[in-house]
């Protein structure tokens, strides 16, 4: 029997029982779209990751200082006094590192008018804008001028001028109060986007003025630098550790009172994390995947009982072990296809709203697909060989004698 021949039989007897043929391709379908959707928001979400990480700088390196120990309880990095600015300038000059700046921060409440918000009022210097890479949609950043004079001004991330009911154009050169002490906002950064907590959501001020006005004490949080080179990364790092242990007197084999993270490491467990949550999703995929098959092997197992005289007939007649193995298979694997096909589709359009339900940007790709696909038709080859291999194997009197 040619390979024609068996299509052309396969989908005849396709078509006698057509609710049956949908119902045992709904497993392959729902499978199918499973696996397409999955990992369409998967890639999206790992994306998603790895762009906000990147979003935070340029080749950043961040040094935190320790964690401060209150009452036995171990604080958060960088709420110990271990870090100044001195310390910072010292980072500034070492080799590979091309831009740095000094970090403190806290969460302050903003308003303006009758529109109120709370988020994070970092005090920092103009390099800020380099080292983290931000850009202006409208206005300027914050000058050495204003650093060295302890001005009152701010730059606004995009969320919170919408959180105050601003436009960037009016939010420049109007007056908010941050914790009750007013500042005229004089720029307002580009959106960067991206998953996880918002980037987009702070105030920037000069660090000499927050130092002053809003954070007690004279240390930093963390010194933000930009390295000139990803490969230096290490390199810098290492010398950054050397520099601060000789200034703050760490001998032997004590611990460190800062510590720091690079964007390479942060990148690295983004992308760890997107890796495990895809592999979930696809392994829940394949299970219904292979459910799928098992329906596909079922139905074809009844078909063959239910067809044992025609199987008889066909031997009696010359049809050989091989047409009958082949006939079945073929069956078994258009089902797949077709189950395949339309599950491709519908994974297609579940992954744009799955992606928009969780505000992840996804899509369905060729790839993604192309997995989807095959893997269908491998467990419809798998599926339906034994009971190809079964029909094959009726003897010819024993089958014609059935009722």
């Amino acid at each position: 029997m040619s390979l024609f021949e068996a299509l052309r039989l396969a989908l005849r007897r396709l078509s006698v029982n057509k609710l049956r043929t949908a119902l045992t391709a709904l497993g392959v379908i729902i499978g199918v779209a499973a696996v397409v959707a999955l990992l369409g928001v998967g890639d999206g979400a790992r994306t998603q990751l790895t762009q906000g990480v990147a979003s935070l700088g340029t080749n950043l390196v961040s040094v935190q200082a320790g964690a401060a120990t209150t009452g036995g309880v171990r604080g958060a990095a960088g709420t110990a006094t271990t870090l100044t600015t001195d310390d910072a300038t010292a980072i500034g000059g070492l080799p590979g590192v091309s831009a740095f700046a000094p970090e403190v921060s806290t969460n302050a409440l903003v308003v303006r008018g009758q529109s109120n918000t709370t988020t994070t009022v970092t005090g920092t210097t103009a390099a800020e804008s380099q080292v983290r890479g931000y850009t202006l949609q409208v206005g300027t950043f914050m000058s050495s001028l204003e650093y060295d004079r302890k001005l009152p001004v701010a730059v606004l991330g995009p969320t919170t001028v919408t959180d105050l009911g601003l436009t960037p154009a009016s939010a420049v050169g109007s007056s908010v109060k941050i914790n009750g002490i007013p500042f005229t906002v004089i720029g307002v950064t580009q959106p960067k986007g991206g998953g996880g907590i918002n980037p987009d959501d702070y105030v920037l001020v000069p660090l000499t003025t927050a130092a002053d006005r809003l954070v007690a004490g004279g240390t930093l949080r963390s010194v933000s630098l930009s390295v000139s080179d990803p490969s230096v990364t290490t390199f810098v790092s290492a010398e950054i550790t050397a520099l601060l242990r000789q200034r703050h007197g760490i001998a032997g084999t004590a611990q460190d009172d800062f510590s720091i993270v690079s964007q390479d490491q942060l990148l690295a467990v983004a992308d760890q994390q997107a890796s495990i949550i895809s592999n979930f999703l696809i392994g829940i995929a394949a299970i219904a995947l292979l459910i799928g098959g098992i329906g596909i092997a079922n139905t074809m197992l009844v078909a063959v009982r239910e067809r044992t005289r025609e199987i008889g007939t066909r031997k009696a007649i010359g049809a050989r072990q091989r047409d009958l193995r082949l006939q079945f298979l073929v069956e078994a694997v258009l089902v797949t296809i077709g189950g395949a096909i339309v599950g491709a589709v519908i994974g297609a359009i579940a992954t744009s709203l799955v992606g928009r339900a969780i505000n992840v940007s996804a899509h369905a790709s060729l790839t993604g697909v192309g997995i989807a696909v095959a893997a269908a038709v491998v467990v419809g080859i798998l599926a339906g060989y034994w009971p190809a291999r079964q029909a094959a194997r009726l003897d010819p009197v024993e089958a014609l004698r059935h009722e």
